[in-house]
């Protein structure tokens, strides 16, 4: 027989053991924190009918997805999972309560270039606030939080919330006269950061015809220190902006009671977010020392979720971290704490004796103290089992032998101190719940 070479496909990740504790430990403490807020989880399906799913889609979307046939029917694996929400929200718009609050950690699909840190299958953790026919601005004001609650418990301190509102470009574009060139002016303030403000004054002016006093006054006003006050001097001037400054003022005025300090959130004027799509508050989120990694979590306001499947208006926001993507720089830049326990069990019980009911009875009332038990009855010698133990990691081996069982009690060996003492069969599963408590302290990111 012809032996097929074993693979992962490029831009598919493959987790081994250890690593895959750490994913799912990050991943939980997200479900955690979303729950934690009122967001009920949301499973749609991986696979949908192609016409259902790419309804809004187009350009470069499109040619990312996967396609395929099963007889008659033209399917497509998701590519996002806002698509899927709003074919959900549309269809059973009757059934839920609004605002309807979801949140959903998943895996969506994409066929573009797989290079480093980017990847075509790949989990994202979205939340969404959906209204029925309006939605509060104090939703808007309730996300930062959110991001704020999300990347605290994960153990991240030095990171930066950027806000926005889409309102405030659009009038200020309609102010500056710049409207019919907002896309190409936005993607090129979108490089600021990289190339500096004389580089970006020179394309504005040079490629896309916007007057130099326009150039620097835009520059000017995107530089502020205060960008709420810069603003001032525009209000009255057309009626878009005035109502995104006063969004904008809004979500500022309730971001320290719902929480979130006021150095870990900044009014940043050159936040676009999707220029078809969002329509108010807009989010960033980035990690301070790691300026090279981008926005590790964004999203924002839009009008109507579900145009595409129904006359309906279903307003909403919501935000998305691309999971897979942050877990691979998190792994590489060294950031994950290796500290935390990664092993499948808290104790691994070795059975010394031909009799293995006193093992399996001590697996039971370990399990049964909510401490993680693996009977280990493989006829191996004894170096064998040890070297076992050292490659799963687990933190405690419970030897029982003939003495044990005599005496009543069970020899357990700290795999990391090395330190072996006899515990009472009957008080052992408290002692290692109690110290195996002591392993799980901190958080799963460091700094």
């Amino acid at each position: 027989m012809e032996r097929v070479k074993a693979r992962t496909l490029s831009g598919f990740m493959e987790l081994l053991p250890a690593q895959q504790v750490q994913f799912n430990r990050i991943k939980d403490i997200l479900e955690k924190t979303y729950k934690r807020y009122g967001f009920t989880p949301l499973d749609t399906p991986v696979i949908e009918a192609s016409e259902v799913l790419l309804a809004k889609a187009g350009g470069e979307t499109e040619k990312q997805v996967y396609r395929l046939t099963k007889g008659d029917n033209d399917l497509s694996l998701r590519f996002d999972l806002t698509v899927p929400l709003a074919k959900y929200v549309a269809l059973h718009q009757n059934e839920l309560a609004f605002p309807f609050r979801r949140y959903q950690i998943g895996k969506v699909y994409r066929g573009e270039r797989a290079q480093r840190g980017r990847f075509r299958e790949f989990y994202q953790a979205d939340i969404d606030v959906i209204g029925d026919g309006s939605l509060d601005i104090i939703n808007e004001a309730e996300i930062p939080a959110i991001i704020y609650q999300t990347f605290t418990a994960l153990g991240l301190t030095q990171f930066r919330i950027r806000v926005n509102n889409r309102k405030v470009l659009n009038g200020l574009f309609a102010v500056l006269g710049l409207e019919d060139r907002a896309g190409d002016v936005m993607r090129t303030i979108d490089k600021l950061e990289k190339i500096g403000a004389e580089k970006v004054a020179a394309i504005l002016v040079e490629d896309f015809g916007v007057s130099t006093n326009i150039a620097a006054q835009l520059l000017e006003l995107l530089s502020a220190e205060d960008p709420l006050a810069a603003l001032k001097s525009f209000r009255g001037k057309n009626e878009l902006l005035d109502q995104g400054i006063e969004e904008l003022c809004t979500v500022v005025k309730y971001l320290g009671d719902f929480g979130v300090p006021a150095d870990h959130f900044a009014i940043d004027l050159t936040i676009a977010r999707g220029l078809d799509y969002y329509t108010g508050t807009v989010y960033e989120t980035v990690l301070l020392d790691h300026p090279e990694i981008g926005s590790v979590c964004s999203g924002g306001r839009y009008d109507n979720l579900a145009e595409y499947y129904t006359d309906k208006q279903l307003p909403g926001v919501g935000i998305s971290i691309g999971l897979t993507r942050l877990f691979y720089v998190l792994q590489e830049q060294g950031m994950l704490n290796e500290d935390l326990p990664t092993a499948p069990a808290d104790v691994l019980i070795l059975p010394m004796t031909d009799d293995l009911s006193h093992a399996v009875a001590f697996a039971t009332a370990c399990r049964e103290k909510k401490v993680r038990a693996q009977l280990y009855t493989e006829p191996k010698k004894f170096k064998a089992k040890m070297n076992y133990a050292d490659r799963t990691g687990v933190p405690f081996v419970a030897f029982l032998g003939e003495d044990e069982v005599a005496n009543g009690v069970v020899s357990l060996k700290n795999m990391v101190s090395g330190e072996q003492e006899k515990v009472a069969l009957s008080e052992a599963p408290a002692w290692l719940k109690e110290k195996v408590a002591t392993l799980n302290v901190g958080f799963p990111i460091k700094e």
